[in-house]
């Protein structure tokens, strides 16, 4: 479906550890932003579309969370529909509330992810990512696993999967080294896309780390799973991000001149793959939302991808159609993908540096885009940024994520 939406205001805390705040103050700050700079009043939302992944695990949070957070703020009587879709939990509210623009049931929609993962229980955080695999299958996934590190004697044992580490780093480490054997591409190559988004995130105020790393100093650090070493994982955290979304008769009668069209916002989920079917989840999504925004990879000004682990980075240029099968490791190389760059990704400093709280990512990455291409990025502006493409995934079922969510945004 083509979209017929515009995001009229953002907001969104800093990410990172705020073991002092819950879960209603962060949403609170995002969302009172969000508002402000839309110009709007909380009268006027009509819907509340709400993204949270965790709470339940984390805090105890189950069921409810949006009601509880927008209640919080003095925000009731509307519809408010709770969304959990592992990390595409925000990205899917986002393209939920614009399809519901775009057939006309409302006019003006709040958009919400918010998250807390740091606990003083580590084993707490890692059990929420544990839970995003399919768990009547975990002893074929940990089994996998073993199996596949079994045939690298630098990846040492996987027991640590899921008890002293995030289950979704070794899944990473696997596809990373498959796509080693059949690209040629190393762990310093792996080490070169941290330390881009190192410098991207020294940039953004509300990036979580802000430090910038050397390709060496990255290869230094420890080891989580081969090949994958710390500044090469995304961190946990806590934060929130919102917008405030509108039709094409609202933005109309609001008269801004920064308002950011939503051309599509393409929601898929995995397949059983047949035996001699090649194409993969995340390029079969991005054909989709091309072909519905009418446009194409050579049309994109800057991206935000869902850079969990270094090496996706790199596997995700050539699913979204920036460079051909074989060749994302030469666009790394060419030095495009950086600021300054034909086609700059992840300037925000990507989850690997921005943070990572699951249920707020999605939506952290299309505001983003979206200051992008309202101009508002200080030092880590994209020059003459007019389309913008999102890229946000989540869980894993057998060998690929289980739901990947694609949005394309341009200047208005």
């Amino acid at each position: 479906m083509k979209q017929r939406a515009y995001i009229a205001g953002t907001g969104m805390t800093a990410f990172g550890k705020f073991l002092d705040r819950g879960l209603k103050s962060l949403a609170a700050e995002a969302i009172e932003a969000a508002l402000t700079d839309a110009g709007i009043d909380q009268a006027q939302i009509q819907a509340a579309y709400s993204g949270n992944a965790a709470a339940a695990l984390i805090t105890g949070q189950a069921l409810i969370p949006g009601e509880v957070a927008l209640r919080g703020i003095g925000l009731g009587r509307i519809p408010v529909v709770n969304v959990e879709n592992a990390c595409a939990t925000s990205a899917t509210a986002f393209q939920q509330a614009a399809t519901m623009i775009t057939a006309g049931v409302y006019d003006v929609v709040l958009v919400v992810g918010f998250e807390k993962l740091y606990s003083t229980d580590k084993s707490r955080t890692f059990s929420v990512f544990q839970g995003a695999v399919d768990l009547e299958s975990i002893d074929d996934v940990m089994h996998g696993l073993a199996r596949h590190a079994d045939t690298d004697p630098a990846v040492g044992k996987t027991d640590g999967a899921g008890a002293s580490r995030s289950l979704f780093m070794d899944l990473y480490a696997a596809l990373a080294r498959d796509y080693m054997a059949t690209s040629g591409a190393t762990q310093r190559h792996f080490a070169m896309v941290s330390a881009k988004n190192s410098f991207h995130g020294s940039l953004n105020p509300k990036a979580q780390y802000r430090d910038v790393l050397t390709v060496d100093q990255v290869l230094s650090s420890p080891q989580i799973v081969s090949p994958l070493t710390l500044p090469m994982c995304s961190p946990i955290g806590d934060g929130a991000a919102a917008m405030v979304l509108v039709s094409e008769r609202v933005a109309r009668q609001m008269g801004k001149k920064d308002l950011v069209r939503v051309c599509s916002s393409t929601l898929v989920t995995g397949w059983d793959y047949a035996q001699d079917e090649t194409v993969r989840l995340a390029e079969y999504a991005a054909r989709q939302a091309y072909e519905t925004a009418e446009i194409g990879p050579s049309d994109l000004d800057v991206i935000e991808l869902h850079d969990a682990a270094a090496p996706a980075e790199i596997i995700y240029y050539e699913y979204l159609g920036l460079a051909a099968p074989g060749d994302g490791v030469a666009l790394l190389e060419s030095g495009a993908t950086k600021l300054g760059g034909r086609i700059p990704v992840n300037p925000s400093g990507g989850l690997l540096r921005k943070g990572h709280p699951i249920g707020a990512t999605g939506c952290a990455q299309l505001i983003e885009l979206a200051d992008q291409l309202r101009g508002r990025c200080g030092s880590r502006q994209v020059s003459r940024a007019r389309t913008a493409l999102a890229e946000n995934g989540g869980g894993w079922i057998k060998d690929d994520p289980a739901v990947v969510v694609i949005s394309i945004l341009q200047a208005a």
